[in-house]
């Protein structure tokens, strides 16, 4: 792509939007800044503009490439009229993806991404000079050309991602898993299978597939790729990671016992099992592997204990935006709960949620948020009432703490978006946090 040659309209100024736009700056291409949020980077937007971008109020149609953010959906109106006239539409990660050179890993998949990325950045850490980047925080465009061929470049790719990446082949793929998630944006299931597989379809014979054979729908991804196919799995001896009698193990060769891990619980063992295929892969010594597992202790917003205030334990998973992954919070916490629920709904149906509740350790649910109803419909469905319903975030919390009894546990795992009153999931995080904290 010739950027001086060409106009770009960077809708949605994240930090994805951000990110490329200086990078187009830098290149000297024609920038046009547009989003009808007025909030956020405010100080990064003016100094881009310095540089030469342009900001418009309105959306422009005049620009030869829409830079298309992953918090706007596809279906928009500003990328309809873009497909309509026949102009390319790129994401942040497609910029980037045309100019990587550094070795890569490509972690998707609906529950576990983000873990994985962490983990087997970790573990690689001694043996290349690894680069976390993608939907993890990073954006990929802002280290994409720095890295050389001997780097290491570790990307989460969300389906907000995917559905403006076209031409990204990394040396591996990994999906955790796909289970229902984002529907109120990808309509359908099948849509949503789709996107999850669309980077296993770039890849030739000389990449990888590092897939979860537990999951059925992901197992079926085996069939619509041309890579090799290395599994995970935690019940079945698998051509690949798996777990045997309480022992990860990559094909012949044994790991580590599972009692070493610091993560606890089956999904940890699945992105544990993820990792250590990956490092296989990529050649690195087991002692390495080893190192990184045991050293490991988790990432923020996830099953994090926060603090213990009079016997109660005040756990933060504002990351658990989807049903499976608050029921797997759920699972991972020994003892009675008392479960913060609500948000912004993403298109689930919690049924399956407050059934699982109902023969679960939760004892109690402070239902908030835009969905609230929805919630308690679900719930009265399934026959559960131990339930209260409040407005705002931080009276749910309030209603929590004082339910909460010396011995149980207080766990923010929403199973919806934050968008009803936060930017986003850490921003809901770092407020429970806060709150448990002022206690």
């Amino acid at each position: 792509m010739f950027y001086r040659n060409q106009s770009f309209f960077i809708a949605g100024l994240s930090k994805s939007g951000i990110a490329a736009a200086d990078f187009l700056l830098r290149r000297g291409a024609k920038v046009v800044l547009y989003d009808d949020i007025k909030t956020g980077d405010t100080k990064s937007v003016e100094e881009l503009c310095k540089r030469g971008a342009v900001r418009v109020d309105e959306p422009s149609e005049d620009c030869d490439v829409l830079v298309l953010s992953p918090g706007i959906p596809i279906d928009h109106p500003v990328p309809v009229s873009y497909k309509k006239q026949g102009k390319r539409i790129v994401g942040e990660s497609e910029l980037a993806a045309s100019i990587l050179r550094a070795t890569s890993v490509a972690v998707t998949g609906t529950n576990g991404k983000t873990t994985t990325v962490s983990l087997i950045g970790e573990i690689c850490k001694n043996t290349y000079s690894t680069h976390l980047c993608g939907n993890i925080g990073v954006p990929m465009i802002s280290c994409a050309e720095t890295l050389s061929f001997d780097d290491l470049a570790v990307v989460e790719i969300s389906s907000f991602q995917l559905e403006t990446l076209r031409s990204f082949m990394p040396h591996i793929v990994v999906v955790t898993n796909v289970t229902e998630d984002h529907l109120d944006r990808h309509y359908t299931m099948d849509n949503y299978l789709f996107l999850k597989k669309k980077m296993l379809r770039n890849c030739t014979e000389s990449e990888f597939a590092v897939l979860n054979y537990d999951d059925e729908n992901v197992r079926a991804f085996a069939e619509e790729t041309r890579a090799k196919v290395v599994w995970f799995s935690l019940y079945r001896e698998v051509d690949g990671a798996f777990l045997s009698d309480r022992v990860l193990k990559f094909r012949d060769e044994t790991i580590l016992s599972a009692d070493e891990l610091c993560l606890s619980g089956k999904h940890n063992l699945l992105n544990a099992l993820a990792s250590i295929a990956v490092a296989k892969l990529l050649n690195v010594p087991n002692e390495e592997i080893v190192r990184g597992l045991t050293s490991f202790k988790g990432i923020k917003h996830r099953n994090e204990l926060v603090k213990e205030v009079d016997g109660v334990k005040y756990i933060n998973d504002s990351k658990g935006t989807n049903v499976d992954a608050t029921i797997k919070a759920i699972e991972n916490l020994p003892g009675e709960i008392v479960l913060m629920l609500g948000g912004k709904d993403k298109g689930y149906d919690y049924d399956k949620l407050f059934s699982f509740i109902k023969r679960s350790g939760v004892v109690h649910c402070v239902l908030y948020g835009e969905n609230k109803m929805k919630l308690v419909r679900s719930a009265v469905k399934e026959d559960y009432t131990e339930v209260t319903v409040c407005s705002g975030f931080e009276l749910a919390f309030s209603l929590a703490h004082s339910i909460a009894r010396k011995g149980q546990s207080v766990l923010l795992s929403p199973a919806s978006a934050s968008f009803d009153e936060f930017s986003c999931y850490e921003e809901r995080g770092d407020k429970f946090v806060s709150l448990v904290e002022a206690l």
